[in-house]
């Protein structure tokens, strides 16, 4: 591979991500609402912190609230750094960031092709691939953790495949320090990057003991060089390095208990209550979620039998043992410890860092279907890689265009990327002409975004019902709900249905699907 071959795949990788983003007027969802909103707070002064809430997991005291106490903030400050680099706060200046990293997918996921099969043809499939990405297209752009964990995750396997030094698990701690500061589940890095200074990295066999506790020491070391900032941060704001309120999703028994309130109901206690015929239920759910995840988002459908017969060529490869073990550890974890989460959206985002991999391994699966018909069929093998190795891409390349439509345009007059951004909007503006003003806190679904299309104070409508609802606006001065069509709590699915008969709320009107009310005194 030469360095022209690199910089094409960058520049392809970028021309991708940019021509989405250009259909990607806002955020989009609350993840990419929250972070873009986090690095808004940071670049204009307001440190860690926030005027939303968008769970009740740390009993929050008020607004403002810590920020990032359930997300990580490293996509906050990629963010802020975007923001800060163009002295704009922009959606295209807080994006910056996000758009480089994607460029370098491609050519990284090559690298690690490279480095695995010595072959140009083959890393450039590779590269190929990442650069049409079907389901993760759509959130390579924002401002969200797919890119970062991609980029790490094809990091610490061209690591493993460096020449043996003592820098290998410093750097390999770097990697896994960053991946925890982007996503909490990335703690399982360290988990993975402790079993690669075990089983991947060469060590001397003289003193082979000590060799490789100083190993474990300098990947510890590496982790902690990047997270000790943050975990003083959380112990100076929340009493411990952890926040207090990501513990409790291990103590779910819905999804939507994630908006519970107060969150002392959520603990083992409760959990265990529910019974194991609930418990196992939720995890078996979770699994036949995670399992089509892994086919479809993570295997791109044609794609997944190519990397297992890749995988399984190269299972000799201690590098690509890793991979198989580090993507079974995310699979058991979003499935077993978190299943409502990882079922949500944790496993998709969560094995994004694995997907360079899997890239990889594809051209090898599909090389080893091409000697397979050059000795049952007798093909051309060349002849054969020249026809297959282009039809794989652009296999990738339609499935990619055909999610991007769906997922990003639709097909209406405005993108249906944006249109909770436009509905917040709209509902802003309603509420003005009712006499909001600028300081008044408003229950909505999705408060980072609420705050971003408007400019004011807002927290999430809890999983409850009426009482619950008007208990947590007198805790934190609510003076406006709104409940919209999709994401009204099962306990309020009443006051959505018949907004003008509802004890202690106004009903004002309806915008765009939600109805929205004032909080009577």
């Amino acid at each position: 591979m030469t360095r022209r071959q690199y910089l094409l795949l960058a520049l392809l990788g970028l021309a991708a991500v940019t021509f989405v983003a250009a259909l990607q007027p806002s955020p989009g969802y609350m993840d990419a609402d929250y972070y873009y909103a986090g690095g808004l707070q940071l670049v204009n002064g307001h440190g860690f912190t926030e005027p939303y809430l968008w769970n009740y997991l740390d009993d929050p005291v008020g607004l403002p609230h810590p920020s990032h106490a359930y997300w990580m903030p490293l996509a906050s400050l990629l963010a802020a750094a975007g923001a800060a680099l163009f002295g704009s706060v922009s959606w295209f200046a807080a994006r910056a960031g996000f758009l480089l990293v994607a460029a370098l997918i491609p050519p990284l996921t090559a690298a690690l092709a490279w480095s695995l099969t010595s072959r140009r043809d083959l890393a450039l499939t590779s590269g190929l691939l990442a650069v049409f990405p079907a389901f993760y297209l759509p959130f390579l752009p924002v401002t969200d953790t797919f890119g970062l964990y991609m980029l790490f995750g094809a990091l610490f396997f061209l690591i493993l495949n460096r020449k043996s030094s003592a820098i290998n698990p410093l750097l390999l701690g770097l990697l896994a320090g960053s991946t925890h500061l982007a996503r909490a589940d990335g703690l399982l890095w360290l988990l993975v990057a402790f079993l690669a200074v075990l089983l991947v990295l060469p060590k001397p066999p003289q003193r082979r003991i000590i060799v490789i506790f100083s190993f474990l020491l300098l990947t510890l070391a590496g982790y902690l060089l990047v997270m000790t900032p943050w975990f003083i941060r959380n112990y100076a704001t929340f009493g411990s390095p952890l926040a207090a309120g990501g513990s409790k999703m291990l103590w779910l028994t819905s999804y939507d208990q994630l908006f519970s309130y107060p969150s002392s109901q959520i603990t083992f206690s409760t959990w265990w209550q529910s019974g194991i015929n609930a418990i196992s239920k939720a995890r078996l759910w979770a699994l036949g979620i995670n399992l089509e995840r892994t086919l479809a988002e993570q295997g791109e459908i044609f794609l997944i039998p190519l990397v297992g017969l890749g995988l399984w060529h190269l299972r000799k490869d201690r590098r690509m043992q890793l991979a198989g073990l580090a993507w079974l550890l995310t699979f058991v974890a979003m499935t077993v410890a978190f299943p409502f989460a990882g079922a949500r959206g944790g496993f998709f985002h969560s094995g994004a860092a694995l997907q360079p991999v899997w890239w990889a391994l594809a051209p090898v699966g599909l090389d080893r279907v091409i000697a397979w018909g050059s000795r049952k069929r007798g093909w051309n093998v060349a002849q054969a890689g020249t026809v297959f190795r282009p039809a794989l891409v652009v296999l990738a390349a339609l499935l990619t265009a055909v999610i991007v439509y769906g997922r990003v345009m639709g097909g209406g007059g405005n993108p249906v990327w944006s249109q909770e951004n436009i509905a917040y909007s709209n509902i802003n503006g309603f509420l003005k002409d009712q006499g909001m003003d600028e300081q008044a806190v408003v229950m909505v679904a999705d408060p980072p975004g609420f705050y971003l299309a408007s400019g004011n104070p807002a927290i999430a409508v809890p999983d409850g019902d009426e009482n619950t609802l008007l208990e947590v606006a007198r805790r934190y001065q609510a003076e406006y709900v709104v409940l919209e069509e999709g994401s009204t709590p099962g306990g309020l699915l009443t006051a959505y249905k018949y907004p003008a008969e509802q004890a202690g709320l106004q009903y004002l009107g309806d915008v765009d699907g939600a109805h929205i009310y004032g909080i009577q005194p």
